[in-house]
């Protein structure tokens, strides 16, 4: 469930007309609700009611808003951040150093070092070098980092092959067959508190197939660490569950979910650690923008709109699908095709699809554009970068300002010597 209905023929974000915000703000501009946003989160920890004790991070790559963090942080969500900068602005936005998690294969020796300087609560680590250069900057200061070893199990996650992370072939973790000595040697180095293992196969999963098969995995690991000698108190689960974004999308719920993670990690005695992205926020915003007009087409129509892949990559690089809505819906469909102004044939939203019927400056919406949306959005063909607003009930505020092309090119110099 989410908070943008139709009232009066009109669709809002909980109390406030879509057209509002359109007229007062621009177009295009991301609306969040904080009532979606909450709910979602409760309904998340809610699900896992049955699984002991847990951890929640916020997947921040996921939507990095302050706004947005600041009400998971209020909701007691700690954050998963893949980036300094990431982790910059989960304290920004009120988590506790303790509760941030920091993943990512690529985190250098000066965001290890900021890391520890905040002093976060986990580090998960992707490879024995990266946990030798951690254990070291630790010493080196007579401290210790707490970490897991996270592990690529090679399951296949089912879901689209540029979102898929558990698999042999994939970037991320050590694979589960070396793990053991790894996780032996990591284990032994003084600046490391080495706790737990890690995991996570992909995002946007549509199946609880994999995701048990992959936990099965980490509880036979788990036993065979235990069984080496090893103290095994964490154990990071990762992210992934999927949600609608076709009405026929039938994900599984968080509930679902929870009683399988339950059943499959009963016996393990740890605290089990989740990284939710998309299931939070996805459904929790909508891109909002206007027809600038309609041209024929040989097969259908195309509505070119004012949103584009730079605003809205997702389509253009999964083939992603968004539900386009008209803002004040007549009742009547049309065949048409959904595209933005930039020159490049990927900037597409929609290909011959039935939509609501609109017309030159009418409004129309994508939804489930909460997640990996905005935080993915560049200014390439030098267009602005999009706004965010964030409604509350009968009130919002813009969380994001729109940023003008004079703005970034105020921020690029010309040397004296092309003068």
């Amino acid at each position: 469930m989410d908070h943008f209905q139709l009232k009066n023929g009109v669709l809002h974000a909980e109390d406030i007309p879509l057209s509002q915000i359109a007229e007062e703000v621009g177009t295009p501009v991301y609306v969040y609700s904080r009532a979606t946003l909450e709910r979602h989160a409760q309904v998340f920890r809610e699900g896992l009611k049955d699984a002991g004790k847990i951890h929640l991070a916020f997947a921040v790559k996921a939507n990095p808003n302050l706004a947005v963090l600041r009400i998971l942080a209020n909701q007691g969500y700690g954050a998963d951040v893949v980036s300094g900068g990431e982790l910059q602005r989960a304290l920004a936005a009120g988590m506790k150093a303790e509760d941030i998690v920091f993943s990512g294969v690529g985190k250098s020796r000066e965001e290890l070092t900021l890391g520890l300087d905040q002093g976060i609560g986990q580090f998960n680590l992707e490879s024995e070098e990266e946990g030798v250069m951690l254990a070291g900057i630790a010493a080196s200061r007579g401290a210790k980092a707490s970490a897991t070893l996270r592990v690529n199990p090679d399951v296949d996650a089912g879901t689209h092959a540029k979102i898929s992370t558990g698999k042999k072939e994939n970037k991320f973790g050590v694979a589960i067959d070396v793990a053991p000595a790894i996780y032996a040697r990591l284990s032994q180095l003084d600046g490391l508190d080495l706790r737990g293992v890690a995991v996570h196969i992909g995002s946007q999963l549509q199946s609880l197939d994999p995701l048990e098969t992959c936990y099965a995995r980490m509880g036979e690991l788990v036993a065979q660490l235990r069984g080496a000698g090893h103290v095994v108190t964490h154990v990071d689960l990762g992210g992934g569950l999927g949600v609608p974004y076709k009405p026929e999308d039938n994900p599984p719920s968080p509930a679902e979910y929870g009683a399988m993670v339950a059943r499959v990690t009963r016996d393990w005695d740890v605290t089990l650690m989740f990284e939710p992205g998309r299931v939070i926020a996805g459904n929790g915003g909508v891109m909002i923008t206007k027809v600038i007009r309609i041209k024929p087409g040989l097969d259908s129509d195309f509505v070119i709109v004012d949103a584009a892949m730079n605003d809205l990559m997702r389509p253009a690089i999964y083939d992603a699908w968004h539900d386009f809505e008209a803002v004040e819906p007549s009742g009547e469909t049309m065949v048409a095709s959904i595209v933005g102004p930039i020159c490049e044939s990927s900037d597409i939203f929609a290909k011959q699809r039935v939509v609501d019927r609109v017309e030159t400056d009418d409004l129309g919406i994508f939804r489930t554009a909460g997640a990996y949306g905005a935080t993915m959005a560049n200014t390439y063909n030098s267009r602005p970068l999009v706004p965010e607003v964030l409604v509350d009930g009968d009130r919002y505020a813009v969380v994001a300002e729109r940023i003008e092309p004079a703005t970034i090119m105020a921020a690029e110099h010309v040397p004296d010597w092309l003068k």
